[in-house]
């Protein structure tokens, strides 16, 4: 999510940011003797001044998680303990949220994976596509419309700001196709321009050309943002409330939201960003634009959530859709929903870090997150399922071998430390041992 109004803001390294990195780290809890490389790790992510807080979740079979929590919400020297609670941008971990919501209603059969999307929204029916991208806007008409599945797998041909370049991202600047929120400073500007609703951003994306024929090339894009759009069309409901009676209250997800309440700031962490080896406040939790309501909600990157939540997500898909009793798919469903559902001929191809990409050999794309389609020796399953925040957060599930993690942290640039592959190491680590 970062851009030209973000570069901007990090002009200068602020003093309070200096400051606190100064302090004394905290004194390091014993490693955890169940998971002693885990617990080690996320001792040494606030030893070694990585990060003021770190938050992480770790499942393994039907055993109460391993919930791990260092540091501080916050640079100042002041600011509360991290817990297993702290509220953390999550950004585009919210995609495989938004990915499951779509199938469920596949499951209800009031959405279908080779459906085309002009059954919710007509001006999808004629899409166009660009003959001569880094030039103009010229185009020609599309081989053939947009599905879900490729909303799902980033196959729709649709672009996104922190991606696409040229006459394309001017058109995507222009109308406001820019479905996330950085800090109140460049929300001011953002929301400006950018649609009211669902309904509307999909309208006005419909409008716009697509970098390719869709079912054709895998690019990373706004398609979760649109499928939140016709979960809401298909459902008959708003989409925020959606996901929140089918997955969040089901699951007993009571620390995930769109808009964090004013009664819930005190737990949200800060954000920063690393300016050379500053750490440096970029949205300050006391004062977040996650505190606003959004202009609507973000299917692709608007969730705040804890490390506790997401696990409690990530749980019930390592049970194939049912958790302390609730189901929230079937068996079948979640298998689906974890597979591979990229079109015939398509591969995945790796972006880069700070997107949320994940690593790994012969990787394909399941619903709003990547899978793995072989063992990685001595690591995950095939079949691993999840996906990262542009803020530095990481989530899989690996149902093969039952287990699952979640890492929590927020600063930009998310690939500033190795935390993905880092939890990855220690997990499977400690596992074989």
């Amino acid at each position: 999510m970062i851009g030209t109004a973000m570069m901007m803001a990090l002009a200068a390294p602020m003093p309070l940011a200096a400051q606190a990195m100064r302090q004394p780290a905290p004194q390091l809890a014993p490693p955890r003797a169940d998971l002693p490389a885990v617990g080690a790790l996320v001792d040494s992510y606030v030893a070694e001044k990585r990060t003021p807080g770190i938050a992480v979740a770790v499942g393994h079979d039907n055993a109460p998680p391993l919930l791990l929590a260092k540091g501080r919400i916050g640079l100042a020297p002041d600011s509360a303990a991290a817990t297993p609670d702290t509220l953390w941008r999550v950004y585009s971990m919210t995609k495989p949220i938004t990915g499951i919501a779509a199938m469920i209603l596949v499951e209800e059969g009031k959405l279908r994976l080779d459906q085309p999307i002009s059954d919710f929204f007509p001006a999808y029916k004629s899409m166009k596509v660009l003959t001569d991208p880094d030039n103009s806007l010229a185009s020609r008409p599309a081989a053939r419309e947009i599905t879900v599945r490729h909303l799902l797998t980033h196959t729709a041909g649709l672009g996104y700001n922190i991606i696409t370049k040229g006459p394309l991202l001017k058109e995507y600047e222009r109308l406001g196709i820019i479905p996330a929120s950085l800090n109140r400073q460049t929300e001011a500007q953002g929301k400006a321009v950018r649609p009211k609703s669902l309904r509307e951003f999909a309208e006005r994306t419909a409008t716009l050309p697509l970098i390719a024929d869709p079912g054709t090339k895998w690019s990373y894009s706004i398609g979760l943002d649109v499928l939140g759009a016709v979960i809401e069309a298909a459902a008959g409901m708003p989409f925020e409330r959606f996901v929140q009676t089918r997955i969040f209250d089901p699951l007993g997800m009571k620390s995930s939201f769109f808009q964090v309440p004013a009664s819930e700031a005190t737990r949200l962490a800060d954000n920063g960003a690393w300016v050379g080896e500053n750490l440096v406040p970029l949205d300050p939790g006391a004062t977040s634009v996650f505190l606003d309501p959004p202009s609507f909600p973000y299917g692709g990157a608007g969730l705040v959530m804890s490390a506790r939540d997401y696990d409690r997500f990530l749980a019930m898909l390592q049970n194939y859709g049912t958790l302390d009793g609730k189901r929230v798919l079937k068996p079948e469903t979640a298998r689906l929903a974890m597979s591979n559902l990229l079109p015939a001929g398509v591969t995945y191809t790796r972006i880069d870090a700070a997107t949320g990409g994940s690593a790994g050999p012969n990787t394909g794309f399941g619903a709003g997150g990547s899978v793995l389609l072989q063992d990685v020796p001595g690591g995950p399953g095939a079949g691993t399922y999840g996906w990262g925040g542009a803020a530095g957060t990481i989530a899989f599930v690996d149902a093969k071998k039952r287990v699952r993690a979640a890492g929590m942290v927020n600063y930009f640039p998310a690939e500033k430390w190795p935390l993905r592959n880092d939890i990855i190491k220690a997990l499977y680590g400690d596992l074989k041992r």
